[in-house]
């Protein structure tokens, strides 16, 4: 259950950071707040939601590896 939350969690300061990044460079291009206010929230979300997904593509890697070495230990 720790381990939901936890993914959870950096999901979400993962996409705190990215907005922040995505509106600090935005501005710095165009000077506009407007347009990096924009881009800060679609372009971010967009990613936080890939970035969740891929997540979990990680962790089935981990439990595949962790299974595969269980089943090498008892052969």
């Amino acid at each position: 259950m720790f381990h939901k939350q936890e993914t959870l969690a950096k999901t979400v300061t993962f996409g705190i950071t990215h907005m922040a990044v995505a509106f600090g460079v935005v501005y710095a291009i165009t000077g506009s707040m407007a347009l990096g206010g924009a881009v800060a929230l679609v372009e971010p979300m967009a990613n936080t939601v890939a970035y969740f997904f891929h997540e979990k593509v990680w962790q089935r890697i981990g439990k595949r590896r962790r299974s595969r070495m269980g089943s090498l230990a008892v052969a």
